[in-house]
């Protein structure tokens, strides 16, 4: 059975950091391209990063330069450090592993940027 659990939201004020995982199984994690996409209220589904098999990384521009996407491929996690965060951030952040014709997704985890 295939799970993504994704951790580490919560509340924080802006300019202040945070640091997502999203432990794998029941995949062969270091074949999978892992993606993090985010979802605020009344918003379409963004991709936030990528990280290929081979690592590497891509973002969308409105988080370059703050948001670097990483993984362990010993401890089947992926992980998203986000930092400077702002108020627009505030969204629930879900991991997606993806290989061929094969697509998985968490269940999410809320992140909160507010003073």
């Amino acid at each position: 059975q295939v799970q993504l659990v994704e951790s580490g939201g919560g509340l924080v004020q802006p300019g202040g950091s945070l640091r997502l995982s999203c432990a794998a199984s029941g995949i062969s994690f270091s074949l999978y391209t892992m993606v993090w996409y985010r979802q605020a209220p009344g918003k379409q589904r963004e991709l936030v990063a990528s990280i290929t098999s081979g690592s590497t990384t891509n973002y969308a521009d409105s988080v370059k330069g703050r948001f670097t996407a990483s993984r362990d491929n010993a401890k089947n996690t992926v992980y998203l450090q986000m930092d400077n965060l702002k108020p627009e951030d505030t969204a629930v952040y879900s991991c997606n592993a993806r290989f061929v014709s094969r697509n998985y997704w968490g269940q999410g985890t809320q992140v909160t940027v507010s003073s």
